[in-house]
């Protein structure tokens, strides 16, 4: 470590070692993406960089050192959801019954995009310069499109049904809103049953999950 006399105070005074340099620029990329991840889970990806910059406490250089576009800071911060998404696509198409790994990942990914805004935006927003994250939706959508057209083979699944209509029922069910993260969870889960009965061919006279009573002034948001 080396030292320099203070100009002010006539004191010697540390200067930060290598380390100690990594260790502070980590510690801002940790925060950075952890500040990100909320603020995009509760608003969306439309967030300023530098309104995520002031809330992670970091000065826009800083921001911009670490992600120097916006795509790189969405794709980031999305990268873990991507993943636990494609291990649920993975998991359904392996499942023996194809209609039942179908309503199973729907229900669960559903369920993802239902709790982050974000993530939704993420996915079906166009980021040509993150090519990891379009080869990663890319196999998603390859591998979901192809548990769709076994499901309508095993008689599961209305012949009608397409892939557009599956990422269709995932952005309107990314759209509620309520007044709580547990009321807009209750009010997916009905949304996504009320939606799987419509495209089944199998006849499913269980109770719904629970209704919720949305306000109005909150759906309009």
């Amino acid at each position: 470590m080396t030292e320099h006399q203070s100009e002010a105070a006539g004191t010697t005074v540390a200067a930060p070692s290598a380390h100690e340099l990594r260790s502070d620029a980590r510690d801002n990329r940790d925060r950075i993406l952890q500040v990100a991840r909320a603020i995009f889970a509760e608003e969306g990806i439309d967030v300023p960089m530098r309104e995520v910059a002031r809330r992670a406490g970091v000065g826009p250089a800083t921001l911009y050192r670490r992600f120097p576009t916006k795509e790189a800071l969405v794709t980031e911060a999305f990268r873990e959801q991507m993943a636990t998404c494609n291990a649920l696509v993975d998991a359904a198409v392996a499942d023996p019954d194809p209609w039942r790994g179908l309503r199973t990942v729907i229900e669960q990914v559903s369920a993802m995009h239902a709790e982050d805004r974000g993530f939704t935006a993420a996915f079906v927003s166009a980021f040509p310069q993150a090519v990891d994250f379009a080869q990663e939706r890319s196999r998603a959508l390859v591998a979901l499109s192809g548990l769709i057209q076994r499901a309508k083979d095993a008689g599961g699944l209305r012949r009608d049904f397409v892939l557009d209509d599956l990422v269709m029922l995932i952005m309107a069910n990314s759209g509620i809103r309520a007044t709580s993260r547990e009321a807009v969870q209750a009010a997916s889960r009905r949304f996504v049953a009320l939606q799987l009965r419509s495209i089944s061919t199998r006849p499913d006279d269980g109770p719904l999950p629970p209704a919720v009573r949305l306000p109005l002034l909150a759906a309009l948001r």
